[in-house]
Order: structure tokens, then sequence, then C-alpha cells
């Protein structure tokens, strides 16, 4: 059995799919148990039926920590964060990935597939999911995100 923190589910549209697959491939062979809601192809496909899928897993338990990629990454970041306890950062480089964990503790990593390269891409998923949340003042922002 596969410990909780190394399962992932992820998702994109039709724009996003490539870097999803290539993602899913380095996951894979991380180690990671990556359950995939799509979409499975380029043809196109509305990109907030696979990121209600990702973000619904996380929001009830399921798994820790989701990707999802579409062209911009702005949409399917959207619609994910529309879900009750979800932090879905859009992340064009590993900076930004590193401080959506560091300061936010994100738990959906968005990426802009039409705008990052294969191994960008892959260094962003690799400092998601290995940098740690700092917690402390940190938390008392994220406990004030959530409307009710």
């Amino acid at each position: 059995m596969i410990e909780k923190d190394k399962k992932i589910v992820i998702g994109s549209d039709h724009a996003g799919f490539p870097i999803k697959e290539v993602l899913k491939s380095y996951l894979t062979a991380k180690g990671f148990e990556v359950k995939d809601y799509g979409t499975y192809s380029t043809e196109s496909v509305d990109y907030p039926d696979f990121a209600h899928k990702v973000a619904a897993d996380i929001s009830c338990g399921i798994y820790d920590k989701g990707l999802l990629v579409c062209g911009s990454g702005n949409g399917i970041c959207m619609t994910a964060n529309k879900h009750k306890d979800i932090r879905a950062a859009l992340c064009w480089n590993a900076e930004i990935a590193e401080l959506a964990r560091l300061h936010n503790n994100a738990n959906i990593l968005c990426i802009p597939g039409r705008y990052v390269s294969e191994k960008e891409a892959e260094k962003i998923m690799e400092v998601f999911l290995t940098t740690k949340f700092e917690g402390g003042r940190h938390q008392n922002r994220i406990n004030k995100i959530n409307c009710n």
C-alpha cells in the first residue's frame, strides 16, 4: 500500500494535456500513485469538469495534494478554489511554487501548460512536493481564507 503522501490526484483540459502527461510520467517514476481524471487527449474540453473532480477529492480528504493544468492555469485554478479548504496556487516557476507551499500551504498546484517547458514543469512539481508549510503566522492567515 502506498502512503497517503505518495498519492496525488491530477487533471487538465486539452491545452494542459501535454504537460499533464509529462508530469504524470514524472510522478509515477518518483513512486507516486496517480489518480488521473483526464482529459486524455488534446480534443477540446471544458476545464471545470476536471478541476471540480480533483478539488472535490482533496476537499473531502481522499488526497492531500493535486495537480491541475490548463492553457493559462487561471481557469482551472479559479474553479478549484471554489471548493472548501482548497488552496490552489497558479505557479509558473519554482520560486512561486515554493512560496505557495511555505506561506499558503497550497494543496493544488496549477500550471499554465502553454507557458512553461516540460523541464520547468518538472522543477515546479518537485519543489511543490518537497517544500513543507512553515505554519506559525502563515496559519493564522490561512484560517481567514474561508468565508464561513
